[in-house]
């Protein structure tokens, strides 16, 4: 299988193992160029926009935890999506969670940048998935 990597991906959350494990994975199926994490929703709006201001594009992934401190994934994405950005278009948010829970769920419908949902920890076919199904585009 002859997949491109991804360009750029952010991980948002708050849980440093998790984030260890999936930086572990991503490095190992070669997932991406690049790795920008944040530990919370505002520190990753205030990160996002400075690459913004910056010039550069986004990161075409986000995996974006719901439960964190300071500002939460649903606030993060009220916030991320009212800001204009060089490539938003391009962007897919991935939410992940420990849970479940439906009312969740049916919430993600809310948001046109939402892709799906993953539960934790992401897994190497979780990856494999992602990279087969956005082209491995940049």
């Amino acid at each position: 299988m002859n997949i491109t990597k991804i360009r750029s991906v952010c991980i948002i959350d708050d849980d440093p193992i998790f984030i260890y494990g999936t930086k572990r994975i991503m490095k190992e199926v070669d997932f991406s160029d690049e790795i920008i994490v944040y530990n919370n929703g505002q520190d990753a709006i205030e990160g996002l926009q400075q690459i913004t201001d910056n010039g550069k594009e986004l990161p075409s992934i986000i995996f974006l935890d719901l439960n964190m401190p300071i500002m939460n994934g649903w606030e993060f994405l009220d916030h991320f999506t009212e800001k204009p950005n060089n490539n938003q278009e391009d962007i897919l948010i991935y939410i992940i969670s420990s849970s479940v829970d439906p009312r969740d769920i049916a919430r993600i419908q809310d948001y046109d940048i939402v892709n799906n949902y993953i539960l934790k920890p992401i897994t190497i076919e979780d990856l494999h998935k992602i990279l087969k199904n956005t082209g491995g585009f940049n």
